[in-house]
């Protein structure tokens, strides 16, 4: 299978666009057009899990950390970054990450958690800003099924859970043809007065190109009349954390007992308990310190994440409990993110979950 396929699959699930602007997910190493035979999924790929590839015959592995981040200026194996990339290379092995697009994706690495707690009732917690535009087109209303048709397959016309969603009016369009014109309706160099139809949707910013080339492609004017607009609208489908709720209310040391076992984390870090039940659950996988704002407004009683600093803790003014999980235990249901999606769209795929605990702390 090439790796472009397989690439294409995961970044339709969380594309690239959503990613933070320091991150450097997609494909590390690698060519999209070499073929793939296996592929190991993990966390991190560290010496071990490439180690791990090569003695499973795997060419490709997916990760959801970026090996590297920032730009190598070289390459000569001084630490261990330098020696994963040497040594993907010299054994032809792919190396992709899905990182901070992952995590913004409403069904992502927030999901994972959210399902392993039993949440419901789940949103994104702070929605993503400018990743939406409008189009508005005009088309003869023969042809309105058509262009909607095509773009919203494109991925026009989705938000939340409902799609195929536009709205359309009826108008007078006038123009007149001038020389060298091949007007679909009309004649030259008389104005024409034509019915139309206003088709206006949303799309995801990212898929501009795609959307406009659906619409080229199926509009029957020579010259096509249209606006792309920018807009302030977020969606509840991209952005950063999850709020979400608890079945049945808990005791706060019965749930914080019951995510120790949950997450399988070695320990968690806790501010001062408020003496209530809990209902309203924030959660954010890796570092999330940033967001303890956003859950404190929202209402959530206890805000799961990872990576807090000391000082950041008491920044919870016993207004909502912090629960610091780690940074590993907070994202390691990842990786069986990454194969339930391959699985479902590359059935006979060959697949590994790692068996490498990258997790780079310890415990006593």
């Amino acid at each position: 299978m090439k790796l472009l396929l397989i690439t294409n699959c995961l970044e339709t699930f969380a594309s690239l666009a959503y990613q933070e602007s320091y991150d450097n997910a997609g494909l590390i190493t690698g060519n999209p057009d070499m073929e793939i035979t296996s592929a190991l999924l993990c966390l991190d790929s560290t010496e071990a899990v490439i180690d791990e590839a090569i003695n499973l015959g795997c060419n490709l592995v997916i990760a959801h950390h970026p090996i590297v981040f920032s730009g190598l200026k070289k390459i000569n194996g001084k630490n261990y970054v330098e020696r994963v990339i040497i040594k993907a290379i010299q054994h032809k092995i792919a190396i992709y990450a899905s990182h901070t697009n992952l995590d913004n994706v409403h069904n992502g690495v927030n999901a994972r958690i959210a399902q392993q707690l039993g949440l419901i009732n789940c949103k994104v917690l702070v929605p993503q800003k400018n990743s939406l535009k409008k189009l508005i087109t005009f088309c003869p209303p023969e042809k309105a099924d058509e262009v909607r048709n095509a773009i919203f397959a494109a991925s026009a016309g989705s938000i939340s859970n409902y799609d195929q969603c536009s709205f359309n009016s009826q108008g007078l369009g006038t123009f007149r043809a001038g020389e060298g014109a091949n007007p679909y309706v009309g004649e030259l160099g008389k104005l024409a007065n034509e019915k139309e139809i206003r088709i206006e949707t949303i799309f995801p910013a990212h898929m501009e190109s795609l959307v406009l080339h659906a619409l080229f492609e199926t509009h029957p004017y020579e010259e096509v009349a249209y606006d792309v607009y920018a807009l302030a609208n977020t969606t509840n489908r991209v952005g950063a954390g999850l709020i979400g709720e608890l079945k049945q209310e808990q005791d706060e040391m019965s749930f914080l007992n019951f995510l120790k076992n949950a997450m399988n984390a070695s320990g968690i870090r806790y501010t001062t308990l408020q003496g209530k039940k809990l209902k309203k659950v924030a959660v954010c996988g890796g570092s999330g310190s940033f967001l303890l704002p956003d859950a404190i407004k929202s209402g959530a009683d206890i805000f799961i994440t990872a990576d807090f600093k000391y000082h950041q803790f008491f920044d919870a003014e016993n207004l909502i409990v912090i629960a610091d999980i780690g940074h590993y235990e907070s994202e390691q249901y990842t990786i069986q993110l990454f194969y339930d999606l391959l699985k479902e769209n590359f059935n006979t795929f060959a697949l590994h979950l790692s068996k490498i605990n990258t997790n780079p702390i310890n415990y006593l």
